[in-house]
């Protein structure tokens, strides 16, 4: 490889490492401004809404293991 060549190809490199980086600055600061500020003013709402999905998937379960001969089904405590 030429010392032409070998130069080209460190410019095309440093050029390629110049857009990832503008790119990663773009995705973090969409990040900040947009995702950011609706993960917090939604958050609880999300997690009240994932409890109560995880609870129906955990009584489904429960339901499961009670309708096995012998099993007998557990509590539920709150």
């Amino acid at each position: 490889m030429g010392d032409q060549e070998r130069s080209r190809w460190e410019q095309q490199l440093r050029d390629a490492a110049r857009h990832v980086e503008e790119d990663v600055r773009r995705v973090v600061n969409y990040i900040n401004d947009e995702v950011v500020p609706d993960v917090r003013q939604n958050g609880s709402e999300a997690l009240r809404f994932a409890a109560r999905e995880l609870d129906k998937l955990a009584q489904k379960m429960d339901d499961r293991r009670a309708a096995a001969p012998g099993t007998p089904p557990p509590s539920r405590e709150k």
